[in-house]
């Protein structure tokens, strides 16, 4: 059975490894989703990107829930947070654009 516990020692204990991957992780495939996106990509490919950078967010976020657990409130906490927040929201974000402008003619000089 899954030791919940045990997880979040092994978060904590290897914080500097997870974060040296979430970090750049997150802020890659948000840019990609971004990008995406502005190139009018299809839909299952945005909805792909946004939901592999979800994924990334969603465990910053609880790695960043273990080291509240124990009471540790610091600036990098709060940091990590924030940058998981925000890649979530802009994700989020962006497949409402995508969805709301994808039937919107470019604009493109064919007359």
């Amino acid at each position: 059975m899954l030791d919940l516990n045990t997880l979040a020692e092994f978060s904590r204990g290897n914080c500097v490894s997870i974060c040296a991957f979430l970090v750049p992780a997150n802020l890659l495939i948000t840019i990609l989703t971004m990008s995406l996106v502005a190139l009018r990509r299809p839909s299952h490919q945005v909805w792909q990107s946004a939901g592999i950078a979800s994924f990334f967010a969603s465990v910053m976020i609880l790695h960043v829930y273990t080291w509240f657990m124990i009471g540790v409130v610091m600036a990098p906490t709060y940091i990590l947070l924030w940058l998981a927040i925000t890649c979530l929201v802009t994700n989020f974000a962006a497949i409402l654009f995508q969805r709301r402008y994808s039937n919107t003619p470019s604009l493109s000089n064919n007359a």
